[in-house]
């Protein structure tokens, strides 16, 4: 089993994974970080769970938005368009919730 160090919003992350990965994990960390520092730029330190609340949600983005371009190159309509329009009120409401909920564990957190 690999070990690596990560850090991510300036705390050092220990990590386990699989041999041959550490590379990797320290490359997909410093994207998160990279995210992470750009919400921070824009937001001051709002607290890390609301900084990784929100690089994780646009990561999700980035990658539905690569899996529809690779659906649509394999000539196939994008599944998350054909749900988008029938599910997007649900989707949103499901966001919120869950933000709502992030948020009274980062308070939580927060509060000594």
């Amino acid at each position: 089993m690999g070990q690596v160090v990560v850090k991510i919003n300036g705390h050092d992350f220990p990590l386990a994974c699989s041999d041959g990965q550490e590379m990797r994990t320290r490359r997909l960390a410093q994207y998160v970080d990279g995210k992470i520092g750009e919400f921070a730029k824009e937001l001051g330190q709002v607290g890390e769970t609301r900084l990784l609340l929100l690089a994780a949600l646009v990561i999700a983005d980035e990658l539905s938005d690569a899996k529809d371009a690779l659906e649509r190159e394999r000539g196939r309509a994008p599944t998350v368009d054909r749900e988008r329009s029938a599910d997007a009120d649900t989707l949103a409401e499901g966001i919120n919730e869950a933000a709502k909920r992030v948020e009274a564990i980062a308070a939580r957190m927060e509060t000594p």
